[in-house]
Formats: C-alpha cells, structure tokens, sequence
C-alpha cells in the first residue's frame, strides 16, 4: 500500500526529487577537466556554478538547446533584425582597461549598434583549455555579467567546450548578437557622399597599445589602459540628433585606416583625412615610434568613425561631446569625390599620402 502518493507534497521522497530539482550545481574542481566538457554532471555544475549563476534571465533559465523570443515585442521597437557574431582570442585575458569577456560582450554589442540596431540578446559560446583554473574562469564571466548589464544586453544561451591541454590557449570566446533596427534608420558603407564629414569620438590605438604593453615582451612601462566600452548609448545620442546618418563603423582590427578604405571602396568615393585632427596619444604614439608601427591601424575597442552629411557635422559633434563615449570627439575628415575608393591623409607638412588598407597583421590576437 502507497503511504505517500506520488503528488503529495508531503511525500519524502517527492520533497527530496524538488529539493534536487531546485538545487544549483557547485564546481569542486580547482582547474578545468575533459569532464567538464563531457556532457555529464560535472559539464552541469559548471554550467550551473559559473554561467547561469551569473547570465540569469528568464530565457537563458528555461536551459533549452535554444532561445526563443517573442516576435511581437521585436516588431514593436522595429522592423529589421541585426545579427552579428564574433570570437575572442585576446593575449594576455587580463589587460589594463579591461579582459576577454569584457571585450567579447562590448565588441558585439558594438557590431550591432553600428548599424543602428538595440542591442538586445546574445550568445555564449567558450572553449577552455584543459588545465585552466576555475577561478579565471569566474572572474570573466563575472566581466561579462557586468558587460551585459552595463550594455542593456541579455545573454540568453550558449555552449561550453573543453579540449586537451595545449589544443588552445587557455580561454576563447565565441558570442553572437540580435539586435533591432528601428524603420527611420538606414547605416550602409554604401551611402557616403562628396561633402560628408568623417567624425571619431576619441583617441585612436588605446587597445592596441595597452595589450601590447600588458604581454610585457617590451621594457616598458605607461598607464595607456584599453578603450573597451559599449557604445550603444553613444550611438543613440547620435541619431537622436541625427537620424539620417550615412555609416557608421567601430575601427577594431585594422583601425581607423581599414575602416575608412572599406567606407571608400564601398561607396566608390575619396575620403581625405587631416593627419593634425587625428586625436592620438603621445604615449601611443612614442610606443608606435619605437616599433615601427602606425597608429592609424592600431585596434581599438570603444571607437566609433562616423560619417554623415557636411551641414549635419557640428550638431552631431556637439551631442557626441556631450556623451562621456564622445567628448573627445572631433572632425578628422571629408569625403571627397575623386580619387574614387581612395584614402589621402593630408600631412602636417601639407603634403598628402595614400592611406591603404592595412597589410598583414600589426599585432596578432588583439581581440
């Protein structure tokens, strides 16, 4: 005879199957094993211990094989999704101004905001080295957790790998991002046209600098810290003042200069930069000077190149100055009509110079 039926709340069995239900898995390991790839308890508790505990929303706690979102509520704040992804594979994990999962939540939502779109949901996929500590591993998604919170943005699934010792460098990043463009707003590398200016909101090659600073093989020592920030609040300080702008870019990998050639190529029109309104810091550029390097390819991470119409310039410049993301922003350029898919820098000497597309790689895994 069943004492206790099956759905009562008073079965001790049944409080203990809830309490098991309700119970949070707990890492007790002190570094990462293959188990903690295998799909199994220890995958779980790993899960459990350092993702879900930090990236906790509604859609991510269903633990679902995907997220699922209700169309309605997107329609609403526009009529066009976004979709973006990007992986993460920076050295050292841990910079001055910033560390991987930091980076791997701005610099998505930074793709997205580009072109106009709220940032709204992303992904987390990462593959850990065997070996690598547990405590490292809270540390960034403790980042990320403060990231998204700061962006406005939810990370609602994602996907854990671990490969044997040495198959990667400790930590990579993989997210993914969904994004909706209001219907007003139409951001193409396509739409430039002669007479546009060409604004940036800040100093170029921070990122750059400061990672190569922090892999400490130079003897060298500055307080150039990374840029890494989101700008989605920048962005729409931006297009509330000027709705029609024409591209708008963040210069990441390749900086400022390959993201100007594509907007050249793109649009099949000359750009024509002016090398003394180009905010770069004297610490960057002493360290550029050293080793040869140019800082208008140094990666940056919280740089935006925006491009809108000439007679639009000052507003924009004003509203972006006013924005903590933008208040050393200036005008640094014009598009011009010919050479067509051209960058010239006019020199502090007057003289002027091509600009190419960047050539190889300056500084290798930078983001």
């Amino acid at each position: 005879m069943n004492l206790y039926p099956t759905n009562s709340a008073q079965n001790p069995l049944f409080q203990k199957i809830e309490q098991v239900r309700r119970r949070q898995g707990k890492v007790q390991d002190t570094h990462i094993n293959l188990a903690h790839g295998s799909g199994g308890k220890a995958m779980r508790d790993l899960i459990d211990d350092i993702f879900v505990s930090n990236f906790d929303n509604p859609i991510l706690s269903q633990l679902e094989d995907q997220a699922t979102f209700d169309l309605n509520s997107l329609i609403k704040q526009g009529d066009r999704l976004a979709f973006t992804t990007d992986s993460y594979v920076v050295d050292p994990l841990f910079f001055p101004g910033g560390d991987i999962g930091e980076l791997a939540i701005n610099g998505t939502v930074n793709d997205l905001a580009v072109s106009g779109a709220k940032p709204l949901y992303l992904t987390c996929s990462v593959i850990l080295e065997e070996g690598l500590p547990v405590e490292t591993l809270r540390r960034v998604a403790a980042s990320m957790k403060l990231a998204a919170k700061n962006a406005g943005v939810q990370i609602v699934t994602g996907d854990t790998k671990v490969v044997h010792r040495g198959a990667v460098d400790k930590l990579f990043i993989n997210t993914a991002g969904i994004g909706v463009i209001p219907s007003e707003i139409t951001i193409s590398a396509h739409n430039l046209q002669p007479g546009d200016a060409v604004i940036i909101n800040g100093e170029l090659g921070n990122h750059g600098a400061a990672i190569l600073i922090a892999r400490g093989e130079l003897a060298l020592e500055t307080n150039i810290e990374s840029d890494c920030k989101s700008l989605y609040s920048l962005v729409k300080t931006i297009l509330n003042v000027c709705p029609k702008v024409h591209a708008m870019r963040d210069a990441t990998r390749g900086g400022l200069a390959t993201v100007i050639n594509e907007f050249a190529l793109s649009s099949d029109v000359g750009i024509r930069l002016y090398e003394q309104s180009i905010p770069v810091r004297e610490e960057v550029k002493g360290i550029c000077e050293i080793l040869g390097l140019d800082p208008l390819y140094l990666a940056n991470e919280g740089k935006l190149v925006v491009i809108v119409p000439g007679e639009n310039a000052e507003v924009v410049l004003s509203a972006m100055k006013s924005h903590p993301a933008g208040k050393d922003a200036c005008i640094i350029g014009e598009v011009i009509p010919s050479p067509p898919g051209v960058v010239l820098l006019k020199t502090a000497f007057g003289t002027e110079r091509i600009v190419d597309m960047l050539v190889g790689e300056q500084l290798p895994r930078i983001c």
